[in-house]
């Protein structure tokens, strides 16, 4: 099936009566397998019968509120794009086939407000709310993003995890986009006029709602700033803290200076770093699908697999970083193997670890687990000297060119292999 349609319904009789011809009328236009799914939030007037009497999938709302029935909707749905809109006809059904035309182009296509072209028409309480919180979400949770409340998307439906959402309200909206950021998936917002509901009468009470989207603010906090988000190093690279920024372009710096002069390179771990961007003839390759799938907007050749079995054939790179890599795996000479193996004699292997060794590095770690407490904290598991480390690659063959430090205790070490 190409689309499903999830419409959450609360008392909207007579709007369903009339968006679901109207929708009818404008999805053939686009794609000809197609399901709409009504989420019944318990109406206490005809909703369902008007659903039931149309001809749609009528789902019953169990688990109370909005976030709940699109929840309920969004599992129920099979089709391979996922269609969200209102019920109270504020989102025009014309407006689909442009949506549709961008999901090449995007895994989430929002319909925005705010963006430049975009208007609402609602009740001026209503808007400054929404723009409020709006502005608020995008700023605490650095969102590039202007209408990050807006309930007309359109999804590639992988992209979507609905058992992971936790919010019950309309708070869910600003849940879901975050979740799709930190995946690593697309997301594009195209202006449209929001319009004032049909008939009937909102169902958002605006201090509720503003006192739920605040809850969720600060259980998306974390989500959004751990390790694991897909843009953890691209955003740690354009960082507000000025220590962390400096970091990451130093380390940049420093080993694309001692890859200079490499023909072909793989960088294994790459993350979402920018490092890719400066090596020559890059390959990326990571073992997080998500830091992947965001890192694509590149176009580098990227590559799915672990450290300790790179999927290449002997000799194939003459320049192998592997730069904050190491120190989050267990003390193994196997990946030191697999990246020598891949390595052609005379090529180099730079790798960036934390010493150990330096007393400065263990209070900047101590310090940043305080002040950035979603990043690394303990996933430090092995810790490597450059004594030791040195020691340990001329045991795998390899000879010491040359390591160089930032603040001189994360060190970043060049070898070149016999």
């Amino acid at each position: 099936m190409e689309l499903s349609i999830v419409i959450p319904a609360l008392n909207e009789e007579a709007n369903i009566g009339e968006l679901i011809p109207r929708l009818r009328q404008v999805i053939p236009q686009i794609c000809s397998q197609y399901e709409i799914i009504v989420v019944d939030g318990g109406s206490v007037d005809g909703t369902a019968t008007m659903a039931r009497e149309l001809g749609v999938k009528l789902l019953t709302g169990e688990n109370g509120g909005y976030g709940g029935d699109l929840k309920e909707g969004l599992s129920a749905a099979q089709g391979d794009y996922v269609l969200t809109l209102d019920a109270d006809l504020s989102h025009d059904p014309s407006f689909i086939p442009q949506m549709w035309r961008e999901r090449k182009k995007a895994d989430v296509v929002i319909a925005s407000r705010y963006v430049a072209g975009g208007t609402a028409d609602m009740p001026w309480d209503r808007r400054f709310l929404s723009l409020l919180l709006n502005k608020v979400f995008s700023s605490v949770l650095s969102l590039p993003f202007k209408d990050v409340s807006s309930g007309f998307r359109l999804y590639r439906a992988s992209s979507l995890r609905p058992a992971l959402l936790k919010a019950v309200n309309f708070d869910v909206l600003p849940e879901i986009l975050v979740r799709c950021l930190v995946d690593g998936w697309r997301i594009k917002e195209i202006p449209f006029r929001y319009l004032r509901r049909r008939s009937g009468r909102s169902h958002a009470r605006l201090w509720e709602f503003g006192a739920s989207y605040l809850k969720t603010l600060a259980r998306l906090w974390p989500l959004r700033n751990s390790i694991s988000s897909a843009e953890y190093d691209e955003r740690a690279y354009d960082s507000r803290l000025l220590p962390q920024r400096y970091w990451q372009r130093r380390k940049r710096d420093i080993i694309i200076e001692l890859a200079d002069g490499s023909q072909r390179s793989l960088d294994v771990g790459c993350g979402s770093s920018r490092i890719l961007d400066g090596l020559p003839n890059p390959v990326g390759l990571d073992i997080s699908v998500n830091k992947l799938r965001h890192v694509r907007k590149r176009g580098k050749p990227l590559v799915h697999a672990s450290i300790d079995a790179l999927p290449f054939q002997d000799g194939s790179f003459d320049c192998v970083v592997c730069s904050e890599v190491i120190e989050h795996l267990p003390a193994d000479y196997q990946p030191f193997s697999e990246m020598s193996r891949v390595l052609r004699r005379g090529g180099r292997l730079i790798i960036g670890t934390p010493d150990y060794a330096k007393r400065s590095w263990q209070i900047i770690e101590w310090l940043y687990k305080i002040f950035v407490p979603t990043g690394y904290a303990d996933e430090h598991i092995t810790h490597y000297t450059k004594e030791g480390l040195v020691k340990l690659l001329e045991g795998c063959g390899f000879v010491f060119q040359k390591a160089r430090f930032i603040l001189n205790c994360d060190m970043f070490i060049s070898f070149t292999k016999n």
